[in-house]
């Protein structure tokens, strides 16, 4: 982004255009060295880093701030409050949800999942019922289903794909019936890059009254997530995919959902009065939100927004596009480099193995070069089964990576077949 840097890595949001390189400069970490040498970071899919204003946020709070959320009536109690609950309206109007209220805090993705599963899916699901997911989802979209499943006697059923890493679309209408109670799907596959044509198969579930839960752990960093237009029922995603701080995420839930549903843990805060003969929950969205939160997490995550909010997303996305078709390009013209993933519509992931050599090792020799990159099975185990390898060797993406980065990588790749060969 062509823009001068402000304080503590904000931008000016009037000047759109997207520089990687200028970017790279607000996220302290990439100036780091591995091995005597510049760190280049490629396992975005796994966590990205911080921008110095998210780190800041985080700082402020627990230096200036730092105190629990609602019932104080004290100073630092009622900052902290408003503050806990503005990056609530922040995430609202991030993915554009109706109210504040359809955004629950968790975790992350997978808490996120789990609360569907367990609160949701724990409701509907009878003996003989069915929950349809896909053969790429993580392990986060398929156990907790699992879970519940086993517990009231209902079952998976699972969309195939392709060997370019595609769900087949027949297939998924052919599972679809009248026992089944919710279709949960990934976004964008953490382990081929894939992205999925969620907005139609919403559609195709709706049109047989199907609810869709979405795994968007993938998705929210590359580009704008729309759930009123997506129209899904429930949206997941962890915040330190997208540049803000672990151990806190999003369930979002349309509203009529989440208030039939019940809690998914009791505690503090969750409730409107408690006597040993009853409780009362509290409204959306403290009704799932027991104890104490993550405060700081999710201060941080409201600054992320705000970082990314700043820049010209649809660059991003161009700019990572490019990224990740040199990458393919590149890794295709070297003799026995295989990419895993090779779909028509793919974003942000770059999976590769190398003839006669473990992906363990290719991640060691790339890390004596600075290389940062992900080896193992990415927690899609069944992805792996289907084509026949125990892991991958992945590439990810983000919006400070640059051409050099990818450069960096094929040269590195290069070093691994030579040192092997």
């Amino acid at each position: 982004m062509n823009s001068t840097t402000v304080k503590k890595g904000v931008r000016d949001a009037t000047v759109s255009r997207f520089d990687p390189g200028t970017v790279r400069s607000d996220f302290p970490a990439l100036s780091v060295t591995v091995k005597g040498k510049p760190l280049v970071y490629l396992d975005n899919a796994a966590t990205t880093h911080k921008p110095a204003s998210v780190i800041e946020a985080i700082t402020q709070f627990y230096s200036a701030e730092n105190s629990n959320v609602h019932r104080g009536v004290h100073h630092l109690s009622e900052l902290a409050t408003e503050k806990f609950e503005e990056s609530r309206r922040k995430v609202q109007r991030f993915l554009n949800a109706t109210e504040s209220s359809e955004i629950i805090f968790v975790r992350g993705t997978t808490e996120g999942i789990n609360l569907a599963a367990q609160s949701y899916g724990g409701t509907v699901l009878r003996n003989g019922d069915n929950v349809v997911i896909s053969a790429m989802e993580h392990h986060s979209n398929i156990v907790p289903w699992q879970i519940v499943c086993d517990r009231v006697g209902a079952s998976l059923r699972v969309i195939p794909i392709n060997r370019k890493g595609e769900l087949l679309q027949e297939e998924f209408e052919r599972l679809l019936d009248e026992r089944t109670k919710i279709v949960a799907l990934t976004h964008i596959s953490n382990a081929l890059g894939t992205v999925n044509p969620v907005q139609e198969m919403i559609r195709t579930a709706h049109d047989r009254k199907i609810p869709v839960l979405i795994d968007g752990a993938q998705a929210v960093a590359h580009g704008h997530v729309d759930v009123q237009e997506l129209d899904c029922d429930f949206y997941a995603f962890s915040s330190h995919k997208m540049f803000g701080p672990t151990g806190i995420g999003v369930l979002y839930g349309k509203k009529e959902l989440l208030e039939s549903m019940p809690p998914y843990q009791g505690g503090g805060d969750m409730i409107k009065s408690v006597s040993f003969s009853k409780t009362m929950y509290a409204d959306l969205p403290h009704k799932f939100e027991a104890g104490t939160p993550h405060i700081a997490g999710a201060i941080g995550l409201g600054a992320a927004i705000d970082y990314i909010g700043e820049l010209a997303m649809e660059e991003v996305a161009l700019h990572e596009r490019r990224l990740v078709q040199d990458l393919t390009d590149a890794l295709t013209d070297l003799p026995g480099v295989q990419i895993i993933g090779t779909a028509t519509n793919k974003a942000g992931v770059v999976s590769f193995t190398i003839d006669g050599i473990h992906p363990h090792d290719i991640g060691t020799i790339l890390n004596e070069d600075g290389i940062a990159v992900r080896t193992g099975q990415h927690c899609a185990q069944p992805v792996m089964d289907f084509f026949g390898i125990p892991a991958t060797a992945r590439a990810s993406v983000a919006l400070y990576n640059t051409t050099k980065d990818i450069q960096d990588l094929v040269a590195g790749v290069r070093h691994v077949q030579k040192v092997f060969h």
